[in-house]
């Protein structure tokens, strides 16, 4: 069966093992997350913990289900295809050449990165956008040489205009 990429975001209870009671459901019905990120909001009682899965509608629809079964979680919001703002930061350790680091310092410049680290033999920089807008870069610095990459995974809030 076609499985399509989910994002799904949830408010839960800011208490310990609520992680991973989520993820072992995820696991237990062998559900891949392909990103998680989770922290406290506003409110330090709550955390709100955002996973992007692969799966077909079938599944997305049982999976959905078990974790509103959860007693730790408050909220549920399916985000793939809601008005919501979504973004994902990158930190990469790219290779630079005294031939190369003009063409590398443009293009991070057209993509809005933000240099933390230069030095001799390699630039660390951060990116942050959408993930199109990642994967666009890491395709344009990848002949390179990209040595290092840390993802975020994506982080999505509801639209409230």
């Amino acid at each position: 069966m076609n499985q399509d990429k989910y994002i799904l975001t949830m408010l839960v209870e800011n208490e310990p093992g609520v992680t991973a009671r989520i993820t072992g459901l995820f696991a237990g019905r062998g559900y891949n997350i392909e990103t998680i990120c989770g922290a406290p909001t506003a409110n330090p009682k709550m955390s709100r913990i955002t996973i992007t899965t692969k799966a077909n509608p079938l599944q997305l629809e049982q999976c959905k289900k078990q974790i509103k079964r959860l007693v730790n979680v408050i909220k549920l919001r399916d985000m793939t295809i809601e008005k919501a703002v979504k973004r994902e930061m990158a930190l990469i350790c790219v290779k630079v050449t005294s031939e190369t680091r003009k063409k590398i310092k443009q293009i991070i410049t057209t993509h809005k990165g933000r240099m933390m680290d230069e030095g001799q033999q390699y630039y660390i920089f951060e990116v942050t956008g959408n993930e199109n807008t990642i994967d666009e870069l890491l395709a344009l610095i990848e002949p390179f040489g990209i040595k290092k990459l840390a993802r975020s995974g994506v982080l999505a809030l509801y639209k409230e205009s």
